[in-house]
């Protein structure tokens, strides 16, 4: 009889050898030797993946044995047949290798708790990775958002690209490494450590850059990492220069543009900030406007005598004047920029949720079973559109439709992160409406909410709520601040509801966000 081993049967099978053992010792008169399989490796609780010129010893432990034999593939390892309790192989080759065993017993021998005939054949299979190696190539972005010429990936290139402009760069891996990590001097971001084996990255300052990227795993523990000093140069610009993001540094109001701007062409007074907390308008004047001291694409508001708190709206206006580049290109009028503040994302830093959806398949965010009209929606993980990385969900929800879904992990582990009792959090995230639909005016306006479990505040409100005036083509933040009743770990049901809808609603969704809130007192 045929079997093919894996980990987990190999474990269970040792602890029925613990179980006869225990027995034996119990009554040692009349003791019939029992037959059962008991096969072991020294890498089973690691699905017995090893590098070339790694070693796995594997055993034979089953009682009321009368005869074995291993068979190693023809080219593979050190030892091609053997009849002995342990072998110990070392592997040369990379690949999937089976590793057979027969085994003739004195009785009927049992596999598990199963009685099965005397000769077992059994095949254990092997994974023989190579080591890690790793390589890297970029593209150049054009300006209309199509991949352009290849750069040179060398020591001291110094490849020009233009400010404010973006770099495509990409690996190519062998030996199956597990994480991957970009620093990337100068850049936009200037750390990547997702698994997509693309990264787009904007350079925003003038300069010359380094970069490095490492490959590495953890079973069989290797990899590799390479670096290239001054690959990148960037150089000044004509484009039109972009406020990119509103958003809080150090209790500023912080202005992120797409290159590097000018101190000496700053006049405050061709800026104005407006606050207001919940409709009530906040007396706001401004201090000052300065140049960030560490990152010259971006310019700090400081106010005088007032507080920028989580729930405050803030927009920041700016009416054109002297504002330019360090490249000479004038800044234009912007009206109703938004803040949206730094936070520590708990999702992120102390939980393996997929906030961005980077890392995730359609399986991952799974529907839960609440019934119509819920199941009434399409879900994609999609590249279409993403506010940063490269991936987004995409989600459509019927005409008189809805939606429930959780995260989970491939083996079904509902995903969690942690809070605590007592503190006030924002639930936040990013959505880009493609069609609101035709909503019945005397119904209820589509929206999402997150529900919690444990613990579920079933009155949590909208976040978002689509509007018939919601923004269409652009990524909005929406967010709601709660209480969590109880401190531990939980985890999101996310529902959807277009039941007054006679047409689908369409949007992407990303970044969401759990992060602790500071209040208007």
């Amino acid at each position: 009889m045929k079997h093919i081993l894996r980990p987990k049967l190999i474990g269970l099978a040792f602890m029925s050898l613990i179980f006869v053992a225990s027995c034996s010792e119990d009554d040692t008169e009349n003791l019939t030797e029992p037959s059962h399989r008991v096969i072991f490796t020294s890498e089973m609780d690691f699905e017995n993946k090893v590098e070339i010129n790694g070693s796995i010893t594997f055993g034979d432990a089953s009682p009321g044995v009368v005869s074995r034999e291993w068979n190693f593939p023809k080219g593979v390892a050190n030892v091609s047949t053997s009849k002995d309790q342990n072998v110990k192989a070392v592997f040369n080759k990379a690949g999937i290798h089976n590793v057979t065993l027969n085994q003739t017993f004195k009785n009927n021998a049992y596999v598990g708790t199963s009685l099965k005939g005397k000769e077992l054949d059994t095949t254990i299979v092997v994974t023989v990775l190579n080591p890690v190696k790793a390589s890297i190539k970029a593209n150049h972005i054009n300006p209309d958002g199509t991949l352009g010429a290849a750069l040179d990936i060398s020591e001291n290139a110094e490849n020009e690209v233009v400010a404010s402009r973006s770099v495509q760069f990409s690996y190519v891996v062998d030996g199956e490494p597990e994480n991957f990590m970009w620093n990337i001097d100068g850049g936009d971001p200037e750390t990547f450590d997702g698994t997509d084996a693309e990264v787009n990255v904007k350079y925003k300052r003038q300069g010359i850059y380094n970069l490095s990227f490492a490959a590495t795993r953890q079973r069989p523990f290797g990899g590799d990492t390479i670096s290239f000093k001054n690959l990148i140069k960037v150089i000044p610009s004509t484009d039109p220069v972009d406020l990119e993001k509103v958003t809080d540094k150090n209790g500023a109001i912080a202005l992120e543009f797409s290159r590097e701007m000018d101190a000496s062409s700053i006049n405050a007074t061709d800026f104005s900030v407006t606050i207001t907390n919940n409709e009530v308008a906040i007396p706001t004047t401004i201090g000052s406007v300065s140049i960030d001291s560490d990152e010259g694409n971006i310019l700090l508001i400081s106010l005088e005598g007032t507080t920028i708190y989580n729930d405050d709206i803030v927009t920041v206006n700016y009416t054109k004047g002297s504002l330019k580049t360090l490249d000479g290109v004038e800044a234009e009028t912007f009206a109703d920029s938004q803040l949206v503040f730094n936070k520590v994302n708990i999702l992120k830093e102390a939980s393996n949720y997929d906030y961005s959806f980077e890392n995730s398949t359609v399986a991952n965010w799974p529907y839960m079973n609440w019934g119509a009209p819920w199941d009434a929606y399409n879900l994609e993980i999609s590249s279409d559109q993403a506010l940063d990385g490269a991936k987004s969900a995409y989600i459509e929800m019927d005409a008189a439709g809805g939606m429930i879904i959780g995260h989970k992990t491939t083996s079904g582990d509902e995903i969690t992160f942690p809070v605590e009792a007592g503190k006030t959090y924002e639930i936040g995230l990013w959505v880009y409406v493609t069609s609101l639909g035709n909503n019945n005016a005397a119904g209820f306006d589509p929206d999402l909410r997150f529900f919690w479990f444990p613990d579920t505040d079933w009155a949590v409100g909208g976040n978002p709520t689509f509007t018939s005036d919601f923004a269409v083509g652009k990524w909005v933040y929406s967010s709601t601040f709660v209480e969590f009743s109880t401190t531990g770990d939980k985890t999101f049901q996310i529902r959807g509801y277009n039941q007054d809808n006679a047409e689908i609603i369409s949007f992407y969704m990303d970044n969401l966000s759990v992060s602790e809130a500071s209040l208007r007192p």
